[in-house]
């Protein structure tokens, strides 16, 4: 009995991790990474309208003289990148892969791109709802099982 729930188990977890993909996003989708028109709402717009999760992939696109430096939020906030966190990034396309379940902070260095509004927040859940409900399941059938073997 128990090598069956193990078996279970085993079988509800790969399954719920066969679900889990990772996506890419482009950021800014159309308007790529360029000063926008109407300043920080865009980038802020266009983020909260994203569900980031672990393991997903942000393309940085653009044309043109921009670059990508990723920052605390402190330097986010005050647009200064005197200690980016890496590279500061020149060319395009820039993929950042989300490995880390906090928020990250990018922004433009040249000129004033920043202060007119090319920067952007990266905020990353900690798990896909899919996981999460696989786990859910795989543990409510161990329980289930060991609580009626007795």
């Amino acid at each position: 009995m128990v090598s069956r729930v193990v078996g279970l188990v085993g079988f509800v977890l790969i399954v719920a991790a066969a679900g889990v993909k990772a996506d890419t996003y482009y950021v800014g989708d159309q308007l790529g990474w360029r000063v926008p028109p109407l300043g920080d709402i865009a980038y802020k717009t266009w983020a909260a309208e994203k569900s980031f999760n672990f393991g997903d992939t942000a393309v940085f696109n653009w044309t043109g003289t921009h670059t990508v430096a990723e920052v605390s939020k402190t330097d986010y906030d005050n647009c200064t990148s005197t200690s980016p966190i890496g590279t500061i990034q020149t060319v395009s396309p820039f993929n950042v892969t989300l490995n880390t379940n906090s928020s990250r902070y990018f922004i433009c260095t040249i000129s004033n791109h920043c202060h007119l509004g090319q920067k952007v927040t990266l905020g990353i859940g900690s798990a896909s709802s899919l996981a999460i409900h696989g786990l859910s399941l795989a543990l409510s059938a161990l329980a289930f099982a060991f609580l009626n073997h007795s």
